[in-house]
Formats: structure tokens, C-alpha cells, sequence
């Protein structure tokens, strides 16, 4: 204390009152300056806050808008078949279209959870019944006024010239024009993303399944919500490229939409890092490199192979099965993992036999198939089919003897002595009429 006071006289010429002055003085600024930098801090803290507090209150805004326009669609929405005017047909890239449609009746469109699907009745030339069809939506549910569907033709495979192309793709490929009216039933599917949550997510597709991938992403974007979202799209080369400045504008007006396109095989002159960002496949290993985690949720669409090949490599990364949501098209599909049967219940199905009564074919059933409309297949059996799902009817056949189970319930009932095969399977001994 005494050298102190020793430091002030000599520090203030000898005066111990000016020497005291000048402490009080550095004390109370520095006591000031620390004031200032919590009263920073407490005012930075509540505009955090604050943000937070709007971002919790816009999502939830949104949630009630969602809710009102599902409110609308229970009330807007339509039994059977309703006819819609294609007012405008555009030519995405080689083979595929983009289908505009408007009600023909000028009654309000419902909405529509993105990723579902539009199903069609086509009164095809020479066909005793309509062609049943599902194609997904590949526009935002906040597109009031129209409907849109992009549609690729089906083509025979090189090494089978012998097949024919898709019926119902070639038809609206080579027939369906604008002005003329189709007969399409109300959106439905299971296969759709959850607007009113704000987790981050994945979208996988490879080639024509980008429709239901770009229809969640445009969902996201006319929203405003900032959701996270990452968009893997692979295709060939620039001829395949669905809907490419549509997708280039959603990247960059949308920072939160990250957008990776790969192509398996450039064409001469196409650019990367302006037409494509990547080439190759998509694949476990792209993802792996770009994902800051695998703690996404995921939504695929593609043929089966394609999708195989990522379920495959999500599972093997770790990735939760309850996280990883899929739509194939074709033949092929991936199937998700079912509870193994009992001992007593093993030995129950492997004794069951299904009888194909047109075709001639009595055979075991194998629990592996999945549904009787895979196990036909297998059995190269033909039946139609449109939506795998249980909505469309298409795969309608009727029961000859015998019963079934229901894997899910089906979303259309289907009629008296009749089973839906894309999600059924045998109770017992079956016969049906196929």
C-alpha cells in the first residue's frame, strides 16, 4: 500500500488527492467499458433470440397454411375420373415432355403432398378396357392454377428389339397433344415429403425419377422455407437432362438447395462445372465425399438397379432404415425389410401353391417374392399394373378360389372377388385369373 501511494505522489508530482483522481477515473472507465461489453452481449443475445423466435414462428405459419390447403383438398378433391385439358406440351430433352394440365370443368385444383402421382385412364385404339397409368407430379403443390407431369418414352432395350415400348409413354409421347382432354384421377401416393418439418434431407434420383425429386424441391423453394436439401441427379449426358435451366435456376436462387448433377457419359462439348458438376454414377461414395454426415433424411426415385445400389450403401454407412424413403419404377424394385414369418408359419407359406389360371401355371409360392404381382412377374406371368401402391387398381385380377392377405391396405378397395396384387399375397391355395 505504502508503495502505491509512494507510485501516485511521484506519478502526480507529489499530489496523493490528483494521484487517487486519476485511479478513480481508469476504474470507473474500465468499470464503463465492461458495462458496454455486456450490454453488447445481452443485445446480441436477444436479437439471436429474437431471430429464432421468427424463424419458429414463420415455420409455424407455414404449418397452419399447409393444414388449411389439405383442408382444401379434402374439400376440392374428386372421386373417379375427372377431365383435364393439356393447354401445354414442352419438350424437356430427348424423348421426354412436360405434360400442363387444367381442369377442363375451371373448378379449383386441390393440393397435393409433393412427391405423389397423377393416375390416368387411357382409351387406347384397339384395347377392350382403359390403359391404367401413374405418373408423378413434377411441379410445386403451390401451383394453383395447373397440374404438371413429366413423362420420358419407354423405349424396347437394344439387346430386345423385340419388346414393345411403353404403351402408355408412347402414347402421350407420339398422340397426346394440346387442347386434347384426358380423364385423370385425384393425387395420391404414400411416396411424399413432409412439408411441415424443417429437418435437412437428401434427394436421390436417377433419370426420370427426378419428376418426384424436383417436386419437393420446388416445393421447398416457392415455400421459402430455408430447409436444407441436397439434390443428386444422375443421367448420361445433356440429351437426358430433365428439366436442366428449371433445375440451374432452382440452385441458384435457392441457397439452401445444393444441387450435384452427374454425367455417366459426357457428350463432346458439355462442360463440367457448367452443364454437370460431376463425372460418373451416383453413388455411396459421391455422397460420402460431399455430406458433411449421414444425418439426412432420404428420398430416392429410379429404376431398380440405381436404387439397389444407394439403399444398399446408406444401409452399410449406417444410415437408419425409418430415414431412407423410396419410390422405383420398372419392374424391379427395392423392398423394405420385413419381419421374418415364425417357424410355424415358414412352413405354412412354403407349402402354399397359386394356380394362374389363363396361363396354365401351377406353382409354390416363395415369401420372398413380396407381393403377388412381383411373384407373377417372376413366374413370367403377365399382369398390369400402374402404381404398386394399392390406388390405381390397374393390377386388379379376380380370385378364382382361395383368399388373401393384404401386405398394406390398399388405398382403393378393390371389388367383390377381386384382389389388388401389387400389395397382396396368398392366404392359402390360390387361383387366380392371369
Amino acid at each position: 500500500m505504502q508503495s502505491l501511494i509512494e507510485y501516485l505522489r511521484s506519478a502526480t508530482g507529489g499530489s496523493l488527492s490528483l494521484g487517487v483522481g486519476v485511479t478513480l477515473t481508469v476504474v470507473l472507465g474500465l468499470w464503463a467499458l465492461l458495462e458496454s461489453l455486456r450490454a453488447v452481449g445481452r443485445l446480441y443475445g436477444d436479437r439471436q433470440q429474437q431471430q429464432a423466435s421468427r424463424q419458429k414462428l414463420r415455420a409455424e405459419v407455414q404449418e397452419v397454411k399447409l393444414r388449411c390447403r389439405e383442408l382444401e383438398q379434402s374439400q376440392a378433391g374428386w372421386n373417379g375420373s375427372r377431365k383435364f385439358t393439356v393447354f401445354k406440351k414442352v419438350a424437356e430433352c430427348e424423348d421426354v415432355n412436360a405434360f400442363y394440365l387444367k381442369p377442363h370443368d375451371g373448378r379449383p385444383l386441390p393440393a397435393f403432398k409433393p412427391g405423389q402421382y397423377l393416375t390416368f385412364q387411357l382409351d387406347l385404339p384397339g384395347r377392350d378396357k382403359p390403359l391404367i397409368r401413374c405418373y408423378s407430379l413434377s411441379d410445386s403443390p403451390h401451383q394453383k392454377d395447373y397440374y404438371r407431369v413429366t413423362i420420358k418414352k419407354e423405349k424396347a432395350p437394344p439387346d430386345k428389339p423385340e419388346w414393345t415400348h411403353g404403351a402408355g409413354s408412347s402414347y402421350f409421347t407420339d398422340v397426346v397433344k394440346e387442347g386434347d382432354i384426358l380423364n385423370v384421377k385425384a393425387p395420391t401416393g404414400h411416396f411424399f415429403l413432409d412439408m411441415t418439418r424443417m429437418n435437412p434431407i437428401v434427394l436421390i434420383a436417377g433419370g426420370v425419377g427426378i419428376t418426384p425429386m424436383l417436386c419437393m424441391a420446388n416445393a421447398i423453394a416457392a415455400s421459402g422455407s430455408k430447409r436444407e436439401a441436397w439434390f443428386f441427379f444422375g443421367v448420361r449426358n445433356q440429351r437426358e437432362h430433365i428439366h436442366k435451366a428449371e433445375l440451374e435456376t432452382l440452385a441458384a436462387e435457392h441457397e439452401n438447395i445444393h444441387l450435384h448433377v452427374c454425367y455417366s457419359r459426357p457428350s463432346p462439348g458439355e462442360v463440367k462445372g457448367k452443364d454437370y458438376q460431376h463425372e460418373g454414377r451416383v453413388s455411396i461414395e459421391l455422397l460420402k465425399e460431399l455430406l458433411p454426415s449421414n444425418n439426412f433424411e432420404y428420398y430416392l426415385c429410379g429404376n431398380g438397379a440405381f436404387m439397389k445400389s444407394i439403399t444398399d450403401g446408406l444401409e452399410a454407412w449406417g444410415v437408419p432404415e425409418k430415414d431412407v424413403h423410396f419410390e422405383a419404377f420398372g419392374p424391379a424394385t427395392v423392398k423394405k425389410k420385413t419381419v421374418a414369418p415364425t417357424a410355424s408359419e415358414t412352413v405354412h407359406l412354403a407349402k402354399l401353391e397359386v394356380t394362374f389360371s389363363r396361363t396354365g401355371k401351377t406353382v409354390r409360392w416363395e415369401p420372398s417374392a413380396g407381393n403377388l404381382l412381383d411373384f407373377a412377374r417372376s413366374q413370367n406371368v403377365k399382369i398390369d399394373s400402374g402404381c404398386c401402391a394399392g390406388s390405381c387398381g390397374s393390377c386388379s385380377v379376380a380370385i378364382k378360389s382361395g383368399a388373401v392377405d393384404y401386405i398394406t391396405p390398399p388405398t382403393s378397395t378393390p371389388e367383390a372377388g377381386t384382389c389388388l396384387t401389387c400389395v397382396c399375397r396368398p392366404k392359402g391355395n390360390l387361383v387366380i385369373d392371369a
